[in-house]
């Protein structure tokens, strides 16, 4: 039988599979390995960033995320942790969180209860991992391509964003007595070693035209430093140091990775640093040149975990392979290897003598080794995989893929007492052995029950379903508890508790047909609202069922325009405050291609915007506001509460189509707004034919109105064929519908004749006076061809 194989390509690794007599079953489970390491990272794109993806965008998607009733919580898995120790300059201590919600957070402890002191919102998709340089610098990388710095003691100051990563940034390491130095690695390949001081220098700029630090999206938006600019960087084995004077700093690059990088580690002084992912392979470097000095292999999966000892000579790495591996840098050689896990090893933290190393990853269990002995002991099991380690005096913190944090027993100090209490076991050299023996259920208690402190998180939300009404999001999280959310307002409307979700859904159901105008994702654990131009100015209701007073009866309110409006309406107010512009500068307000139209943006601001009120369904709270993520014109995405905004932000921070809807009441062309019927009377009725031909009419007109327009033909001496109102437009022979209020417009002459009573059917049901003609033909026609619509004076009943 010939040999013939074919190659897979998933998530951006090729794998070659072989089809013959003789079918390598490894190649299989490798496959499914690495797309179990390789899922962890992989999820939908961010809203304000492509992910590295080659494909233009033709207009910026404004995104708002919904915050419930307690934001000084994560509400989704926590990715990693740091503890800033008390010091001379501050007396506390505290613990740091990075969260796939997309946030920071900085938690300070009053007699040992932690309450949440700073939320540090600016990334736009999950925190990766996050790392104190320094005595008061935070670094942060996330899955929206950047790695941040941060003022770790104040409320939240983002100080820089370094935009030189073109995929996923998923891991940091840092120099502990040298706060210059800051690696980053991702699923690019790419590895670069920062020099902090020099990063965050003010950058002069050459022109705004090429640099990409001209705006973060928000330098008007609370971040005081301009960003690194972006360059695309191979994967040859060549060593360069990127610079470029006229665009600013420019970090050193360490090539040589051909696929994604999950772990990094360096010593204390910045000499070494090691790298590891899914090539399976250690590589060393000199950070300070970018030079590679060695390659080590023993692992079969992917490095996950690695920590190099303060001199930069032994290095510990954890794998997907389930194994623990000790190396020899200076003899580039593994000493020994420790089968501890029964899965994969995503978390180690070492005491500072590196005698002993915690462990933990997939099997959601916390191991203490003696890497002398090999004894080791189970301290506790999660119910949630564990993803990073900080050691605190005698504690250990750990993150996991649930929200909440805890601080578990550790004795740092002296780690010989947790073997004196027992139950310790040999780690073994074979992954194989250590699966075994917990196959066969040997598996000793652990040493401890319950965590010392916890710090809860808000239960992630795991199911969505948008409602008819296309206002409401009926959602359930990790803890069972089903919601009822409005997205035009932002809130909670009721929260049923622990129910059934399809029951409620169900429940729920209404005869409506409103067009989709928005999408939603729940990717950092809490809903995520997508808008996007054209597509979500397509949806309108009547004032009045919206219970907008003050306004016409067939007044219209568009649910995209009104909702913008409630989301920069702070910003407005702050806006309208600022000194007024020059005159010769006022065509900059709104930058788009047609300057003409656009230099009445100011006049248009000062009055659609100020004279134009939010209306009370798309008040958003000021308590938990949502916040923005988007991307203007220039710069990269960002991402604020909109409560934060000061009225100092650039216009060109904003999508161009946000600005045209809130501020000139422009809104792009739109397509189906119009539906197009036939009306007839009921077979074998004696009522008059009052009209023929086909009549177009707007897709929200209600039933009642249609029942007018009968009424009127039927009763007027005269048709009133020439009156088109409520937006009805003829269309080459398609007759306009009279969708008055049934009163006679002035001059008419008064009623001569008594109203008669007259019922609409669709498919022989009568139709509910409040029905839409799109409901309608959703529901009850269910034919792609035009509409039918019959009439008939009522029968009593």
């Amino acid at each position: 039988m010939g040999h013939c194989c074919f190659l897979l390509r998933v998530f951006g690794f090729r794998f070659r599979l072989n089809h013959c007599t003789s079918f390598c079953l490894s190649n299989i489970r490798v496959l499914f390995r690495v797309l179990d390491d390789k899922v962890e990272m992989h999820r939908v794109a961010s809203s304000g960033s492509n992910g590295g993806s080659v494909r233009a965008r033709k207009e910026k998607k404004l995104t708002y995320v919904l915050n419930d009733a307690n934001d000084a919580k994560h509400c989704a898995g926590v990715n990693c942790l740091d503890v800033l120790e008390s010091s001379a300059s501050s007396d506390q201590s505290f613990l740091f969180t990075g969260s796939r919600d997309g946030t920071l957070k900085r938690w300070a402890f009053d007699e040992d209860a932690p309450f949440c002191s700073a939320t540090f919102e600016s990334h736009v998709d999950w925190v990766n991992d996050a790392a104190l340089v320094g005595d008061s610098t935070l670094v942060s990388c996330s899955s929206d391509t950047t790695v941040k710095t941060w003022d770790s003691l104040s409320d939240g100051v983002c100080t820089r964003t370094l935009r030189q990563h073109s995929d996923y940034v998923t891991c940091l390491a840092v120099a502990a007595n040298n706060s210059n130095v800051v690696a980053s690695g991702g699923l690019g390949g790419e590895v670069f070693i920062w020099d902090i001081e020099a990063a965050l220098s003010p950058v002069t700029k050459a022109n705004d035209s090429t640099e990409d630090s001209s705006s973060n999206g928000a330098n008007g938006l609370g971040n005081s430093q301009p960003v690194a600019s972006l360059r695309n960087v191979g994967s040859s084995n060549n060593i360069s140091v990127q610079s470029s004077p006229s665009r600013g700093y420019a970090p050193t690059v360490a090539k040589g990775h051909k696929e994604s990088v999950y772990a990094l580690a360096m010593n204390d002084t910045g000499t070494t640093l090691v790298s590891g992912g899914t090539e399976k392979v250690l590589r060393v470097w000199d950070p300070r040149t970018g030079s590679k000095s060695m390659k080590l292999r023993g692992h079969t999966d992917n490095v996950r975990v690695l920590l190099l000892d303060s001199t930069g000579r032994f290095c510990l790495s954890g794998s997907s392979d389930s194994m623990i591996r000790l190396w020899d840098l200076g003899q580039q050689r593994c000493v020994h290897t420790y089968a501890v896990h029964t899965d994969s090893v995503w978390a180690l933290a070492c005491t500072p003598s590196f005698n002993h190393v915690y462990s933990g990853g997939r099997d959601q269990s916390l191991y203490l080794t003696d890497l002398g002995t090999r004894d080791s002991v189970l301290l506790c099991t999660k119910e949630h995989p564990i993803q990073q380690l900080a050691l605190q005096d005698d504690s250990i913190w750990v993150a996991t893929t649930d929200s909440s944090v805890e601080k578990w027993p550790a004795e740092v100090q002296s780690p010989q007492k947790v073997f004196q209490r027992g139950g310790s076991f040999l780690a073994g050299n074979l992954s194989f052995n250590r699966a075994r023996v917990s196959l066969e259920g040997l598996n000793p208690p652990p040493a401890y029950k319950e965590p010392s402190i916890t710090i809860p998180g808000s239960h992630p939300i795991v199911q969505h379903e948008i409602l008819n009404n296309k206002r409401q999001i009926l959602t359930k999280d990790a803890g069972d508890s089903v919601k009822l959310w409005n997205i035009t307002k932002g809130v909670v409307i009721e929260d049923f508790g622990k129910i059934s979700f399809e029951e409620k859904k169900e429940e729920l159901f209404e005869m409506v047909s409103i067009p989709s105008w928005f999408t939603v994702d729940t990717r950092l654990g809490c809903l995520s609202v997508h808008l996007e131009t054209p597509q979500c100015f397509s949806a309108e209701m009547y004032s009045a069922d919206l219970k907008v007073s003050g306004r016409p009866e067939d007044d219209k309110i568009n649910l995209a325009r009104e909702t913008l409006k409630g989301l920069m309406g702070h910003w407005l107010a702050k806006k309208k405050h600022k000194p007024k512009p020059q005159p010769s500068t006022s065509g900059d307000i709104l930058s788009v291609k047609d300057t003409k139209k656009n230099l009445t943006a100011s006049k248009s601001e000062d009055s659609s915007a100020a004279n134009d009120p939010v209306y009370p369904p798309f008040e958003f709270p000021s308590v938990c506001p949502p916040s923005i993520i988007t991307e203007g014109s220039q710069g990269g995405p960002w991402r604020k509460k909109i409560t934060e905004f000061t009225g100092t932000e650039d216009d060109k921070d904003f999508p161009l189509w946000c600005l045209d809807a809130v501020l000139n009441n422009r809104l792009p062309p739109r397509e189906n707004t119009k539906l197009s019927f036939f009306l007839h009377p009921c077979e074998g009725s004696n009522v008059q034919v009052v009209t023929l031909g086909k009549l177009s009419a707007p897709r929200i007109l209600r039933v009642h109105k249609v029942t007018n327009y009968v009424v009127e033909k039927m009763v007027l001496d005269s048709p009133l064929d020439s009156l088109a109102i409520d937006g009805a437009s003829v269309s080459g022979g398609t007759q306009p519908l009279f969708a008055g209020n049934g009163l006679l417009p002035s001059g008419s002459k008064p009623w001569q004749k008594l109203r008669p009573s007259i019922e609409i059917l669709c498919n022989n049901q009568v139709l509910a006076p409040e029905m839409s003609l799109a409901t309608v033909r959703t529901y009850i026609w269910k034919k792609p061809e035009d509409l039918i619509l019959n009439y008939r004076v009522a029968i009593a009943r």
